[in-house]
């Protein structure tokens, strides 16, 4: 009987189709093995499809949800879960890393669901496992997913040992949750954060701060901070009191890069935001229906620069997102607020704006208003009455221009802007 060479030949590529596979999926266990220091390994995941975080704040550049795995030489621990949708993700990259072997705790520093959410499949998946957290976080674990076995209730202060290492638990409630902590790995100078020092934006194949170009990420925790925990400053304070004598080599947040050779500068960026501190510079914020009001905050612009402002960021609210407003607000002293009276009241998205920024106990800025209407102006008015509860510092009485009257007001707006720049 003759060589069958076709089928000799069928046999030769299913083969090397079979090498190959086997090639990619050691290549992807390798990929999966992102070391951050001996102990520590990242097992996050990026998510470019969530087009808004919350259901509120723009995600351009996507967003990453950071989970760690700890090898002591007795125990494995996970740190965080990630978004419910990417847990598959998750759990390969903890089996490429664990070699085989079945974590034994999962650190729960957070409850917020798009870390905890994937609790339930992690515990599917690794079913000896013990959840640890405190008292809080084990009553929302009952609340949002039934579960309250296999779990280790932890205080301010307690340890845990995996081993050759260990794992120290501070409570830092109200960064931003009731329920938050903080995990420090002692040996390794790690501090595990939870959502403090995170930051918008996908990790594009850098996970440590030394991997990656981070300036575009400053502006991105920035409008995180504004966003999500701006309100809780005093909170924010006392989380960094507790750590202020602690040698911390590694922050590990649940968003945005691993911050090492940069530890000191986001531990500033934190430490000013949450006083309410910001850089020298003017953010103004206006609505407008026919142009007129944009007209009289490009004035007022002008005038600041001929005051020597350089930075000046401008927001027209019907294409800026609140967000970025937010982010700017934060970010620099000045503050001009530039309204049409709509309906008796304020333009709707500045009102809203103004509710925003008190809901967040913004503090020491300083503020001009200005108004424009065609018959009876109350925009300014109505900003003053959301200001005097507010401890911001006004400037100036305010300006309330008719229809397009505003051949003469270039003195006035001068004499704003001065008292603007004098008071930053």
């Amino acid at each position: 009987m003759g060589l069958n060479t076709s089928f000799f030949f069928r046999i030769l590529a299913k083969c090397d189709v079979i090498r190959t596979f086997a090639v990619e999926i050691d290549c992807f266990k390798d990929m999966k093995k992102q070391k951050i220091t001996d102990r520590v390994y990242y097992v996050g995941v990026n998510d470019r499809t969530t087009t808004r975080f919350e259901g509120l704040w723009p995600l351009p550049k996507g967003v990453s949800y950071n989970s760690y795995v700890v090898k002591g030489s007795r125990h494995i621990a996970i740190v965080e879960g990630v978004e419910a949708s990417f847990v598959s993700r998750q759990i390969e990259s903890i089996k490429a890393v664990c070699d085989g072997k079945s974590p034994d705790f999962l650190i729960v520093n957070h409850m917020e669901p798009d870390h905890s959410g994937a609790i339930r499949m992690l515990m599917l998946e690794f079913p000896q496992m013990v959840i640890v957290g405190n008292a809080k976080t084990l009553e929302m674990l009952e609340g949002y997913y039934g579960i309250n076995d296999h779990v280790l209730s932890v205080a301010d202060g307690d340890t845990l040992s995996l081993g050759d290492c260990t794992l120290k638990f501070s409570l830092t409630p109200m960064v931003h949750w009731p329920e938050t902590m903080m995990t420090h790995l002692i040996e390794d100078a790690v501090l595990f954060s939870g959502d403090a020092f995170g930051c918008f934006g996908a990790l594009n194949g850098g996970i440590i701060d030394s991997e990656m170009l981070t300036d575009g990420f400053f502006p991105e925790m920035t409008r995180y901070y504004s966003n999500i925990v701006g309100k809780y400053g005093k909170p924010v304070q006392k989380a960094l009191e507790k750590y202020a004598d602690t040698k911390i080599d590694f922050i590990c947040s649940t968003h945005g890069p691993v911050w090492h050779d940069r530890v000191a500068d986001v531990v500033e960026a934190y430490d000013r935001m949450s006083r309410y501190e910001a850089k020298e510079g003017v953010t103004i914020v206006y609505g407008s229906m026919y142009g007129h009001t944009e007209v009289l905050a490009e004035k007022m612009a002008r005038a600041l620069t001929l005051k020597g402002v350089k930075d000046i960021r401008m927001h027209n609210f019907s294409y800026s997102d609140i967000s970025d407003v937010l982010r700017d607000v934060f970010d620099v002293k000045g503050l001009v607020i530039a309204t049409p009276t709509y309906n008796g009241a304020l333009f709707p998205k500045v009102e809203a704006f103004l509710q925003a920024v008190a809901s967040r106990g913004l503090e020491k800025r300083v503020v001009a208003r200005l108004g424009e209407s065609t018959w009876a102006g109350v925009g300014t008015r109505k900003i003053d009455e959301y200001l005097a509860k507010m401890k911001l510092t006004v400037v100036s009485d305010a300006i309330e221009v008719k229809q397009n009257r505003m051949a003469d007001i270039d003195e006035t707006l001068d004499a704003i802007a001065a008292d603007l720049v004098a008071a930053m």
